[in-house]
């Protein structure tokens, strides 16, 4: 891969990475009342899941989106019903301040697990890198570095996307400062994760 063809990869990725759907719901809803630095997690679940469809996309499994749709329609089904029921949550919550430390150490060990459920709920994800590879590089003269080169430019670009959303999410979300405000703020973002959750759930 040239250093012309890298940048642009980068780029592309990036701008697919804040491209609205389900994992750019979920942060938005986390970052607006936890704070980007609890995105981080989540960001890199989503972000591994990308790496590994990346990967067998390079390796010309194509195939796996047609012959494990099973396992696929399994993995939407758990991603969306942990988004629903972490939605209603927020939803149903009472209000706190944002000095508050009760939500420091929410939920940090399944942030990874949930991030990864939904992307890798999404099994069209390496139909878009089978058919997005090709332009920039040759898949039938791959080597190892040229996928260790693609996966840390994925890494690096998602990462870089999904925190910057969940950095100014938070900063619009600062100007809340009263319980009613904050209420408010737990049903908007319970109701974008109920809403992301749905999407994954009734979609073909």
């Amino acid at each position: 891969m040239s250093f012309e063809s890298a940048l642009t990869f980068f780029i592309a990725i990036f701008i697919f990475g804040i491209t609205p759907g389900p994992g750019v719901f979920a942060i938005l809803a986390k970052s607006m009342i936890e704070g980007p630095q609890r995105c981080i997690m989540l960001a890199l679940g989503m972000t591994i899941s990308d790496i590994i469809y990346l990967t067998l996309a390079c390796l010309g499994l194509a195939a796996i989106a047609e012959h494990w749709g099973g396992l696929f329609t399994l993995i939407r089904w758990l991603g969306a019903a942990y988004l629903i029921w972490l939605g209603f949550k927020l939803f149903t919550s009472r209000p706190e301040l944002p000095t508050s430390k009760s939500i420091v150490n929410k939920r940090s060990s399944l942030e990874f697990i949930q991030g990864f459920l939904i992307s890798a709920s999404n099994p069209k994800v390496i139909l878009f890198y089978i058919a997005f590879l090709p332009t920039f590089m040759d898949l039938t003269a791959l080597n190892s570095q040229d996928i260790a080169l693609a996966g840390l430019l994925t890494l690096i670009a998602l990462m870089l996307g999904l925190m910057l959303i969940a950095i100014c999410a938070h900063w619009a979300s600062a100007r809340f400062n009263s319980h009613r405000a904050v209420k408010r703020l737990n049903q908007s973002a319970g109701g974008i994760m109920i809403g992301a959750g749905v999407y994954l759930a009734v979609r073909n």
